[in-house]
């Protein structure tokens, strides 16, 4: 029996207890031992929890027992996080967390640490949710050289976006409905302005490309400015509103950003709603691999935890190589990415259509009964920094969209 403690009593913890006792047997199969939650950390007291006999609110008392061989984060946020892994790591324990935002701060250093003990830093549950992503990319597709990673890596902002094309809802109401579902925290702002997706992306391209992609690097854009509108001329075009993540090895070049998209019917990515994810990763010789799955939820997100418990214990004393240099990897800016886009105007038609022809030469336009007062157009393919500075002299420009390929 392998002793473990789990450091976080909250969404995710709950879950990693419940998913351990609830397939307790089929873990025991598994790992060849079992597993016995020894300790749960949290600042709270939960009287009359199954964590009562067991809940500990000083770190210090997992940190100095050597019969805790695993211990379990799931706290979310910097600090105290980092302080917490680290002393575990340097003390000899493995490490498992579905912390992205200490992954994607600190992961190179705490994979460094790993290796020099011999242990292992475990975080397939930092991205993705339920999807196994990250153990694939550092093990099964290894024998090609990845090119690109796109997908739909929030499962809050995907909810959000859903409920607005299907139910007819503004950014708002979606947004409130997220919250009262427990898909979106009462602060959503890491969610709604793309920084999660940052960081996700940030840990993919690291483990994809090498090297540290630093997320504060990543050119974000979020949800918050997409408006009824939008999704109205969204469905005129046959395309849904996406927040893509995306990051491309181009002629020795690295690129990455996460914005708002028009994805066309077509494209495989229109189909996920919901809080579902979805992840591509492209290389020479594989060529699309596909990962789907539910990206948000309690038990979703503690079976991966849990996944990477049993992979720790399976590996108490061999480290799992995993390769994510600490030397930066410079990204390039999307100035020069060439794409086409759709742009809201406020006013008529007739009175700025030739300054637009003038500016973007042929164009789609397109109305909605959603805009009364406006109307849209969609570009031909154009460099980001050419569509920003020509799109300023366009009287009544609204907003922008991007557009993921061709539309039909």
């Amino acid at each position: 029996m392998v002793n473990i403690a789990v450091l976080g009593y909250g969404t995710v913890g709950s879950g990693v207890v419940e998913v351990i006792d609830t397939n307790s047997a089929s873990l025991e199969k598994k790992t060849g031992s079992g597993i016995n939650i020894k300790y749960v950390l949290d600042l709270r007291d939960f009287p009359g929890d199954r964590v009562e006999p067991i809940l500990v609110h000083d770190f210090d008392i997992i940190l100095n027992d050597p019969e805790v061989r695993v211990v379990v984060e799931v706290m979310g946020g910097v600090e105290p996080a980092y302080t917490f892994v680290k002393k575990s790591l340097l003390a000899g324990k493995n490490v498992c967390t579905s912390n992205k935002e200490l992954v994607a701060a600190h992961g190179p250093e705490l994979i460094q640490i790993a290796r020099e003990h011999n242990i292992n830093f475990l975080f397939e549950a930092s991205v993705g949710g339920a999807i196994p992503v990250i153990r694939p990319i550092n093990s099964s597709l290894t024998a090609d050289k990845i090119l690109q990673i796109k997908g739909i890596l929030n499962g809050t902002t995907n909810y959000i976006l859903t409920k607005m094309s299907q139910e007819g809802w503004d950014f708002d109401e979606a947004l409130k409905s997220a919250q009262e579902n427990g898909f979106a925290e009462r602060n959503p702002e890491a969610d709604i302005e793309g920084y999660d997706a940052t960081r996700k992306i940030a840990i993919l391209s690291s483990l994809a490309f090498g090297n540290n992609v630093d997320f504060e690097d990543v050119y974000t854009e979020g949800i918050s400015k997409i408006t009824k509108a939008d999704i109205a001329y969204a469905k005129e075009l046959g395309c849904a509103v996406k927040l893509l993540a995306s990051s491309t090895c181009e002629d020795g070049k690295y690129y990455a950003m996460v914005a708002p998209f028009l994805v066309p019917a077509s494209h495989p990515l229109y189909a996920v709603n919901g809080v579902y994810n979805a992840i591509f990763v492209n290389g020479p010789q594989i060529g699309d691999v596909m990962f789907y799955g539910s990206g948000a939820g309690k038990l979703p997100t503690a079976c991966a935890v849990v996944a990477d418990v049993v992979d720790a214990v399976k590996h108490l004393d061999k480290h799992i190589y995993t390769f994510w240099s600490p030397e930066k990897l410079p990204l390039t800016g999307t100035e020069n990415a060439t794409r086409s886009f759709f742009v809201r105007v406020n006013g008529k038609k007739s009175d700025c259509e030739d300054k637009i022809r003038e500016q973007f030469g042929s164009v789609r336009f397109v109305s909605t009964a959603e805009d009364p007062d406006g109307f849209g157009f969609v570009t031909d393919l154009v460099a980001e920094k050419v569509f920003d500075e020509r799109v300023r002299s366009i009287p009544g420009f609204a907003g922008r969209i991007r557009i993921e390929g061709t539309l039909s």
